[in-house]
C-alpha cells in the first residue's frame, strides 16, 4: 500500500486482515449476519415456509369495508334512518354522525367460490379464487397516525420496528445488490411519516429503502465522479477513515449501518438501472398492469405493482406499496365518498389484479404473500351527508398467494358492517399469520432490547390457521 495514493497491492483477504475493524470487516460481518448469504446458519426458519417474499398493498386512509368486500343489504333497507335507533353509536373521530348510508356500489359474486366483491373492484374480483378475505379485523386506534404505527409495527407508539424490518432482520435478503425491505412511494407518505417503515431498535440497515416507481428509482444512484476509478479511490479513503474512527470509539450500529449502506449503494449503481428499465417487459404485460390506462393514477400504481414483481423476482424480501395521489384524499373519505372511493379504486384495481395474475403465470404467487388493507375501516352510517368516519371496530383485509387458502372468507361483522361478531382478528394476528407463512414462529422471532425479548406481536398474536391452505 502506498500511503500517498491509497493504492492497495495485496489481496482482498490480506486487506480484510489488515483492516480488522474497518470497512471490509464491517461489510463482511453484515454479510455473515445475513442469513441468506451466511453459511453458518443451518436453519433459516423455524419450520418449512410457504412464502419467501411479501408484497404489502397499503391502502392508506382506511377503505370502507361495506363498500368493498363486506356487503350489507340491511344498509339499503334502512338507508337514511338514524343509526342510533338500531344500535349504539360509538364516539367517532369527528363526532359528526349522519344517517345510515347504503353503499353506492353493488356487489356480485366472482369466481368458482362466488365471493361477493363490490363494483369498485371488478379486476380484483376476477382473482377472487386466489384471495382469502378477512372480514373481522379490528384495530386498537381510531386515529390515522397511531393506527398506522400499529398496523406497521404492532405498537401505536412511534419508534418500533416496522414489520418489513422484522422480516428483513429475521430472514435476511436473497439479493446482494438491493435492499431487503423496499417501500415504493406512489406519492403519498402516510400520517406517521417514514417511521412507519423504520427499523426502530433493530440495526438501522434493516429499515425500509424508499424507491420511486419511475425514473431512476432513487436519487443519486449514478456516481458523481468522472470515472469509476476515482470513485473507488474515494471509497478506499472512506474505508481507512472508518477504520481509524472505529479504532477510537469501538463499534456503533449507526457507523456500521452506514458502512453497510455504502457497500450496498455501490452495488445498487449497477442493479437499479437494470431494475428500473422495462424494455424487457412485453406489451401484453404492460397492458395487463394498466400502463396504457386513461387515468394517470392507474398508470402510476401500475408502475408500482410491476416494480414490486421485479423486486420479488430479484429476491427482495419485503415490498410495500403506498397510495398514489388521485388529486383528493387517499382512502379517507369523510365527504365525497362516492367520487373519491371510486377514484382510489380506479387507481389500484387493474394494477393489483395484473400483479396477482402476473405472479401466478410466472409461478411466483405460490411463494409470494400479497396482503391488502388499510389501518382501519369506515362507519356504516354517514359523516355529514356523503362521507364515512373512521371505524376500528370491524373492517376487511385480504391475503393471496404464499400458502393462503384462496376463494375463502373468514370472520364476520354484524348485519350493519359495524362491529366484529365472529372470529375477531387483531393486527397482531395478521402479523403472526404473515410470519407463520414465512416459516417463522412469531413468539420466537425476538430481539433483545431494553432488558426484554421484543417481538413484532409483543405479547399478543395468534395465527389464523383457517386462511392457510
Amino acid at each position: 500500500m502506498h500511503c500517498g495514493q491509497f493504492r492497495y497491492q495485496f489481496s482482498r483477504r490480506q486487506m480484510l486482515q489488515q483492516c480488522a475493524n474497518g470497512f471490509g470487516a464491517a461489510a463482511l460481518t453484515a454479510l455473515l449476519q445475513d442469513r441468506a448469504f451466511s453459511g453458518i446458519t443451518p436453519e433459516r426458519t423455524h419450520f418449512p415456509a410457504k412464502a419467501k417474499n411479501v408484497i404489502f398493498l397499503y391502502m392508506d386512509g382506511g377503505p370502507s369495508q361495506v363498500d368493498t368486500f363486506d356487503p350489507k343489504p340491511l344498509l339499503s333497507k334502512y338507508n337514511g334512518k338514524s343509526p342510533g335507533d338500531f344500535f349504539k353509536v360509538e364516539a367517532t373521530q369527528f363526532d359528526n354522525v349522519g344517517k345510515v348510508l347504503e353503499s353506492p356500489w353493488k356487489f356480485k359474486p366472482y369466481g368458482q367460490s362466488g365471493t361477493p366483491v363490490s363494483d369498485l373492484f371488478p379486476h380484483v374480483g376476477s382473482c377472487i379464487d386466489d384471495i382469502a378475505v378477512i372480514r373481522s379485523v379490528v384495530s386498537n386506534f381510531p386515529e390515522h397516525t397511531f393506527a398506522n404505527y400499529f398496523l406497521h409495527t404492532g405498537s401505536g407508539l412511534q419508534g418500533r420496528p416496522s414489520m418489513g424490518a422484522w422480516v428483513n432482520y429475521g430472514l435476511g435478503s436473497e439479493c446482494q445488490d438491493l435492499p431487503g425491505f423496499v417501500v415504493i412511494n406512489g406519492g403519498l407518505i402516510p400520517p406517521g411519516g417514514l417511521d412507519c417503515f423504520n427499523s426502530g431498535f433493530l440495526p438501522a440497515s434493516f429499515q425500509g429503502s424508499v424507491f420511486k416507481p419511475g425514473g431512476s428509482g432513487i436519487a443519486n444512484v449514478e456516481r458523481q465522479e468522472k470515472t469509476s476509478r476515482a470513485q473507488v479511490e474515494k471509497l478506499k479513503l472512506m474505508q481507512q477513515l472508518d477504520r481509524f474512527k472505529q479504532q477510537q470509539t469501538g463499534k456503533h450500529d449507526e457507523i456500521e449501518s452506514a458502512i453497510s449502506n455504502y457497500e450496498l449503494a455501490y452495488k445498487m449503481q449497477m442493479a437499479i438501472p437494470e431494475l428500473m428499465s422495462l424494455t424487457s417487459e412485453t406489451k401484453p404485460t404492460l397492458d395487463l398492469y394498466g400502463f396504457n390506462a386513461e387515468y394517470a393514477p392507474t398508470r402510476t400504481f401500475a408502475a408500482e405493482c410491476l416494480l414490486a414483481r421485479r423486486l420479488v423476482e430479484r429476491g427482495v424480501r419485503f415490498v410495500e406499496l403506498t397510495c398514489t395521489s388521485v388529486k383528493a384524499d387517499r382512502w379517507d373519505q369523510h365527504s365525497n365518498l362516492k367520487r373519491d372511493h371510486a377514484n382510489n379504486a380506479l387507481a389500484v384495481d387493474q394494477p393489483i389484479a395484473g400483479l396477482l395474475k402476473d405472479l401466478k403465470q410466472r409461478g411466483l404467487l405460490d411463494s409470494t404473500l400479497v396482503i391488502w388493507g388499510g389501518e382501519f375501516g369506515r362507519t356504516p352510517f354517514a359523516q355529514g351527508t356523503n362521507g364515512r368516519d373512521h371505524n376500528p371496530f370491524g373492517f376487511s383485509m385480504w391475503m393471496a398467494g404464499g400458502g393462503v387458502k384462496g376463494g375463502t372468507t373468514y370472520g364476520a361483522t354484524d348485519e350493519w358492517g359495524y362491529k366484529v361478531v365472529e372470529n375477531r382478528v387483531e393486527i397482531h394476528d395478521i402479523h403472526a399469520t404473515m410470519l407463520h407463512l414465512l416459516g417463522l414462529n412469531h413468539t420466537k422471532s425476538t430481539f433483545r432490547f431494553g432488558g426484554r425479548d421484543m417481538r413484532l406481536t409483543d405479547v399478543h398474536g395468534h395465527v389464523v390457521h383457517d386462511v392457510i391452505a
